[in-house]
């Protein structure tokens, strides 16, 4: 069975996703500045896991360090903290994952006890996440009848979390509760995740699945082939604005065009009340390379001017509903996170 990513007592293991579906790969990592770099590369990727892969590299740097004084050791440490805040902008899993271990790093009064307690926490962190994303499975499911055609775009699944997913967490808990339903999957340029890693996961799973390109969307709903979309996100503002992988706003924006039902699945860590909207979200620039070369295949004309944003935002009118695993947000345009954060 596929993993994300695991804690070896020494290592990090991580499944290499760049290589998927043509290689199942799987990564050592002994040194926590491989893991940084992992997460920069994507190697891992998708808001939760690289919250779980920062805490584990954290981890990793506490018990490889060879500091002996205390003070000297926390400082070393809050130096990892911030070099792992450094690797992806936009996804605030990565730095709630990081909060979590800079507070033991800054009460610890012991070396040895503080080492074991950033392994724990990061254990901790994985395993909480596979969790949450069966809860919010269970409060998503509701919302998929039985005999539905469910579009996903981009990969808010099993490898973009610690496991089970998000988006497609609500997908397989529908399909536990004997609902048969089908899925369609956007393709999901300029990566193809959702073309290399939610069909792929769907696949393994047996769940019925349609590869689809992103332009393909809106004629497939124009034939009322799809009943719901849902996606992850990356970021959830206060006013319930979504940043999710570039691309997510058209399907937004097609889906109220043709009164399709428009879902995010994300964890509560994914909620950040101190950015009030979307505007305020920072906006990850990508390597052109993403978009001028598929698989080291060059694609476009060598010196052709190239912009490649990760993500979007989409407006919280755009989006029926935000299902947390504390519970669901209907109509977020209006009531923004306030529900969930506040209650």
């Amino acid at each position: 069975m596929y993993y994300t990513i695991r804690w070896d007592e020494t290592a990090v293991s991580m499944l290499d996703q760049r290589m998927l579906p043509v290689q199942e790969v799987y990564r050592h990592y002994t040194n926590y500045h491989d893991v940084a770099d992992a997460i920069r590369s994507m190697v891992v990727r998708g808001a939760p896991a690289i919250g779980i892969a920062a805490a584990m590299g954290i981890a990793l740097a506490a018990i490889k360090s060879k500091i002996n004084n205390i003070n000297d050791f926390k400082s070393e440490m809050l130096q990892v903290c911030q070099i792992f805040a450094s690797t992806r902008p936009t996804a605030v899993n990565l730095f709630w994952a990081i909060n979590r271990m800079r507070n033991i790093i800054e009460k610890s009064e012991d070396i040895d006890a503080c080492k074991n307690d950033l392994v724990h926490e990061a254990q901790k962190i994985h395993q909480e996440d596979i969790e949450i994303n069966k809860k919010i499975g269970e409060f998503g499911q509701k919302y998929i009848g039985d005999g539905f055609t469910v579009m996903t775009y981009c990969n808010a699944g099993a490898l973009a979390t610690g496991g089970y997913g998000t988006a497609l967490g609500v997908i397989r808990s529908a399909v536990e509760h004997g609902k048969k339903i089908k899925v369609y999957s956007c393709e999901t340029r300029p990566y193809l995740q959702g073309a290399r890693i939610t069909a792929w996961e769907l696949f393994k799973d047996n769940i019925d699945t349609t590869l689809i390109c992103d332009n393909m969307a809106g004629h497939f709903m124009k034939k009322s082939e799809i009943q719901c979309v849902i996606v992850g996100a990356d970021r959830i503002a206060a006013n319930g604005d979504t940043a999710n992988k570039i691309g997510t706003y058209t399907m937004s924006i097609l889906a109220k065009a043709h009164g399709i039902p428009f879902y995010v699945a994300a964890p509560i860590s994914t909620l950040d009340p101190d950015t009030p909207d979307g505007n305020s979200i920072i906006i990850e620039e990508r390597n052109i390379d993403e978009i001028a070369y598929i698989q080291g295949v060059q694609i476009a004309p060598e010196g052709i001017f190239i912009k490649n944003p990760a993500f979007d935002v989409t407006p919280a009118a755009n989006i029926t509903a935000i299902i947390t695993e504390k519970g669901v947000i209907e109509n977020p345009a209006v009531t923004g996170i306030g529900p969930l954060v506040n209650g």
